[in-house]
């Protein structure tokens, strides 16, 4: 676990080196959290999460410039959109 800079605000970075593959990485911010590919964006929609998914990651730098690829309902009521960069994403959540 790391902290994550993001515009003024922290965030908490988690990443888990798996076998054989490119880690899971998530960054959590106060209201909601970006994801990598590995996690489920149809899981966290069901469970009314504000959460971002981008894919591609291999490390924290990766996840807050990556193009956000899905979105949940309650994180596009915090502005996020497709297309827009996982930093900016965070920024929305803190």
């Amino acid at each position: 676990m790391n902290s994550v800079k993001v515009g003024d605000g922290v965030c908490l970075g988690v990443k888990i080196e798996l076998p054989d593959s490119p880690p899971l990485l998530l960054i959590v911010a106060e209201k909601g959290f970006v994801m990598c590919g590995f996690l489920n964006i149809e899981a966290a929609e069901r469970l009314g999460v504000a959460a971002a998914m981008v894919s591609g990651v291999k490390t924290f730098e990766d996840v807050l410039n990556a193009e956000v690829k899905a979105v949940t309902s309650k994180a596009k009521s915090l502005g996020v959109q497709l297309g827009t960069r996982g930093s900016e994403a965070l920024k929305r959540m803190l």
